[in-house]
């Protein structure tokens, strides 16, 4: 996984084109653009695939002490692009309510951070095949006397702006007063100061919320109709089907088993994304925003 930042020379090589086909007197294509061999996928900088992601978003995307980006969906990413024969992947925080935005306005051609699949979504970008489906959860203190979802009714709730949560929160707690964050980390510590009684997100974050900080689950709610995806930019049809492509090959060959053990060990694993011959039992829960 290669994650860095870069300088893009967009204008420099736009000027030198220009030059070029001014000094030549023509003003058809030039050899010296992108050509669709060259860049089959209409990547950004041919080559490199430009990711936004979350910082914050253990063990889903996370930066680590160093501030690289790693955590099953960054590890999965990068495999799943090396099998598209694209080795440098670089990824880059963005806030989560503007996330699908800047992937749709070709700031980024991918964006990356256990995404939830919904038709409203689809109506910005395009999405992969899912490779995850999930748990949303209710944390809050073990004084603040919330014990139940119908627990909430008059508190103030935390949610991640733009994420399925808010969407869920809306529709489904509409007894208590949401507290939008950009970001879980700012939530969690709405909740540990008192600010807010409960946050509210998925199942996976909440554990390693719950172990750093002594927070408790109040509910943990099913949720498997918006498995998460992979963004794309609408029109990037052979990037979207290269990426299936890469998805289907890293779950057969037990590639995505081998990453799911290493960053959810103990939870439950969803039987949909096993290598066929391990299909043997009705999907269980891991989570996605």
């Amino acid at each position: 996984m290669i994650t860095r930042t870069t300088v893009r020379p967009a204008a420099l090589i736009a000027a030198a084109v220009a030059a070029v086909l001014a000094l030549s007197g023509c003003g058809g294509s030039s050899s010296a653009s992108s050509s669709p061999a060259e860049n089959p996928y209409g990547l950004i900088e041919p080559g490199s695939i430009r990711v936004a992601s979350l910082g914050d978003s253990k063990p889903y995307t996370f930066t680590d002490a160093q501030g690289k980006f790693t955590g099953f969906d960054v590890e999965l990413f990068t495999d799943v692009a090396s099998r598209a024969g694209v080795d440098d992947v670089v990824f880059t925080g963005q806030d989560f309510s503007g996330l699908l935005a800047a992937v749709a306005n070709g700031q980024f051609d991918a964006g990356v951070a256990a995404i939830g699949i919904t038709d409203k979504r689809k109506e910005t970008v395009d999405f992969s095949d899912g490779y995850l489906a999930g748990y949303l959860t209710v944390i809050t203190t073990k004084s603040s006397g919330i014990s139940n979802a119908d627990g909430l009714s008059g508190k103030r709730l935390g949610v991640v702006q733009g994420t399925l949560q808010e969407a869920y929160a809306v529709k489904n707690f509409t007894s208590a007063s949401l507290v939008r964050f950009p970001d879980n980390n700012t939530a969690v510590s709405a909740v540990n100061s008192g600010s807010v009684d409960a946050h509210f997100l998925d199942y996976e974050a909440a554990k390693s919320y719950q172990e750093q900080f002594g927070l408790v689950s109040a509910a943990d709610i099913p949720s498997f109709d918006a498995p998460a995806g992979f963004a794309v930019a609408k029109g990037k049809t052979a990037l979207k089907e290269a990426l299936n492509k890469g998805l289907a090959e890293a779950m057969e060959d037990g590639t995505w088993k081998k990453l799911y053990e290493k960053w959810f060990p103990g939870s439950p694993m969803p039987e949909q994304y096993l290598p066929k011959a391990e299909q043997t039992a009705t999907p269980a829960p891991t989570a996605s925003k």
